[in-house]
Formats: C-alpha cells, structure tokens, sequence
C-alpha cells in the first residue's frame, strides 16, 4: 500500500512546521499526531498529488495556496507499506478550516524549536510468525529453524504536551536532519525569517 503525505511549513513571523491531531472518531490511529496525507488513490498521477490532494481535504485549504518544494526519503515499513513524504509551503495558513471528521485541531511548532529538540530513541522487535500452513517440512530443521529477528527503531519528539512517534517522527526526523545539513554546508547560515525558505529541493 502507497500513502503520499506532505510535511507543511506555515509562515508565523518564522518558519513553523504543521502538525495535525487527528479525530478521535478515526478507527486508525484516533488521537494521534500526524501529516496530512493518505492513501493513494487510483485517480491519483503520483504520490505528491496524493499528498497535495489529502492536504486540500484535512485541510480544506485551496490547492493553488500549496507549494510543493521536494520530496524527502521513501519510507518502508514490515507493515506493507510505502511511504512517500513531501515538504511544501502553506502560503494560506488563514485558509486553515481542518474538516472534524478526519482532524481534531492542528497546532505548530517553529522550526528553530523542533533543530533543539533531541528526540527520544527506543527500538521494538519485529519477529516471524508463520502461517499454519506454512510448509516447514519444506526447509531445513523444519518447525525448529531459527527465524530471525529485526529491529524496528522508534523516535519520540514532545513538545507543548504533544507526543509525536511512529512514522511522522520519522518524516520529521529525516526532514530536520537535511536542514541541520544544508545549513551547516552554507558559508553564511540563512536567516530564520520566512524568506527564503531554509529548504531546497531535490534536484
């Protein structure tokens, strides 16, 4: 299964980024913190319209108000899906009216805050548990052999009394790490004001 989501920026004064809270009526994940995004849809040309798409929707903010401006790394998960995140701008934070069916509230948090956060980090095992009609007697040592184990590691950001784990920490880890890169790699570290934005896109 493909989900497309986008992580948005809003401009407050400063760059902030946009979390959403998502409905306590949701029968996935109800209550937790997230991106706007989803699953992608057969009338969908690509993941970024899907994520541009599921944003207009949480958000019900007009599509021209969006600006897209890269992708960050595809995410792969032992839960058969893949993840593919987006980063863009909101130019229209007023336009914000979140549709209470699928979102609770959102709230943000400035970009200067989330580069000092250090995140918490634990990992959880991922085990192999075959079918009944798994053929065992098909490989060596049949019901004895040895499955090995992964590794799934988890990250925790709290902030303001919000909790953010899963893959939306990890979207939000990948995306801070590029800008600790990009602005470490700059002669003279741009300014923090909303312009120019502090992310670039791939090329």
């Amino acid at each position: 299964m493909k989900n497309g989501v986008l992580l948005p920026l809003v401009p407050e004064g400063e760059w902030a980024v946009l979390f959403e809270v998502r409905s306590s009526n949701l029968k996935h994940q109800p209550g937790e913190i997230c991106f706007p995004g989803g699953q992608v849809d057969a009338t969908d040309t690509s993941e970024q319209e899907t994520a541009v798409r599921e944003t207009c929707e949480e958000l019900q903010v007009p599509r021209s108000s969006i600006e897209v401006l890269g992708e960050l790394d595809i995410m792969l998960t032992p839960f058969q899906l893949i993840l593919y995140p987006y980063v863009g701008i909101l130019r229209e934070p007023q336009a914000i009216n979140p549709d209470s069916r699928e979102v609770a509230g959102v709230f943000t948090v400035p970009l200067r805050e989330l580069l000092r956060v250090t995140p918490e980090y634990y990992e959880m095992t991922v085990e192999v548990q075959p079918p009944k009609n798994f053929p065992l007697h098909k490989i060596p040592n049949g019901k004895d052999y040895q499955w090995r184990t992964g590794i799934l590691p988890e990250l925790f950001y709290e902030f303001n009394g919000y909790v953010v784990w899963g893959m939306t920490a990890r979207v939000l880890n990948n995306f801070l790490q590029i800008i600790q890169e990009d602005v470490a790699g700059r002669s003279t570290p741009g300014p923090p004001a909303p312009a120019p934005c502090p992310v670039r896109p791939r090329p």
